[in-house]
């Protein structure tokens, strides 16, 4: 199968759209757009697809089955038209209400199912796991993982799998000439839950502030946290120079990155965070926890810092370390940018073509 097949190739992409928006919608929505311009006949089914009518989404038990019915009924009529269903997985109560059936369906169906499953905690997950959730997983045509963090933990549970990384559109994103280090501008774009760890964010940067007083954060995020972490903010005294811009945009995400003098991703559990991709795109030095994946993206050193998590102290450190050292900084964010190359539309094109080929050939 090569390039000229995907005018042929009849693909269902089960997953997430925006909004709300976050690592595996995003790449569901680039996925469908490149897949169409290949000339694939894509089509999608959606796992948040909105409700109809809305009431019900206020409505707890009653949601569920409004949601799963008609999500089960759009799988059973995509599979029967299908050469390959691609199917975006992650742990938890995600597997089993939207990935299982997906699978199910897909072979009774007749279709190559490719699970791209994507959860940072898979490794938890299918250790506690029933026997069953390993069978399903078992009956798919191609296990499909974004990094070799991930591949490692399915190869320990006995489950081979293929290496396609997350996509990036390099044209969205403009590469920073010069980086501001007088009065730096710091962002965060991770999520306002526990395992994000801002806390330790605004630790770090109140003992940066002593160093750099015209320096400013921020954190562009959108949960449950934020009345604690900005509660957090005034007790620290840092309030004034520290923005809470809630959730933002995947298109105006370039906007914020370009006004960046340094990317922080202080996350306690990780896989392949989009987010510091995108940092490297455009040219912003990173600093992140060395947490699950991470470290197969990002080389301490070369293309990152990479420090322990929960541990504002060192986070400071490296922090202060690029923003008092711009040449460093510019060295970094160059080598980042070189290494961002891999995961460009071109390259990752071909791995998913040798993936949907793989799960034909499996089904055959």
């Amino acid at each position: 199968m090569d390039g000229d097949r995907y005018s042929g190739l009849r693909l269902t992409i089960v997953g997430p759209l925006p909004p709300p928006s976050g690592g595996m919608a995003n790449q569901c929505k680039q996925l469908l757009g490149l897949m169409e311009g290949e000339g694939a006949q894509v089509e999608l089914v959606r796992t948040n697809a909105p409700y109809r009518p809305a009431w019900i989404g206020r409505i707890p038990v009653l949601r569920a089955g409004a949601r799963l019915l008609p999500y089960l009924f759009a799988l059973w009529r995509a599979a029967g038209r299908s050469d390959v269903m691609h199917v975006l997985a992650n742990s938890g109560w995600s597997w089993h209400l939207f990935a299982a059936p997906a699978i199910w369906i897909a072979n009774l169906r007749g279709a190559a199912v490719v699970v791209n499953y994507r959860g940072g905690e898979a490794e938890s997950f299918f250790a506690a796991a029933p026997s069953f959730v390993h069978r399903t997983l078992r009956s798919a045509s191609a296990l499909v993982v974004p990094s070799a963090f991930l591949e490692g933990c399915f190869r320990r549970f006995g489950f081979e799998s293929r290496i396609v990384p997350n996509i990036i559109n390099l044209q969205r994103f403009t590469v920073r000439r010069a980086l501001g280090l007088q009065s730096p501008h710091i962002v965060v774009t991770r999520n306002l839950e526990p395992i994000y760890d801002i806390p330790t964010v605004l630790m770090a940067f109140a003992h940066v502030l002593e160093r750099i007083p015209g320096a400013t954060l921020t954190i562009a995020g959108s949960g449950p946290e934020r009345g604690r972490l900005e509660g957090m903010a005034r007790d620290l005294g840092i309030s004034a120079t520290v923005t809470f811009a809630g959730r933002i945009d995947n298109e105006k995400i370039p906007i914020l990155y370009a006004s960046a003098d340094l990317m922080l991703n202080p996350s306690t559990v990780d896989n392949m965070p989009i987010s510091i991709l995108e940092a490297f795109a455009s040219g912003v030095p990173v600093v992140s926890t060395d947490v699950g994946g991470v470290p197969f993206i990002a080389e301490h050193g070369r293309t990152a810092l990479l420090i322990p998590a929960r541990s504002p102290a060192r986070m400071a450190e490296a922090m202060l370390e690029l923003l008092l050292d711009g040449e460093k900084a510019q060295r970094l964010a160059a080598a980042a940018r070189e290494e961002v190359e891999q995961y460009a539309w071109p390259v990752i094109r071909e791995k998913w073509l040798a993936a949907y080929h793989e799960a034909m050939l499996a089904k055959e």
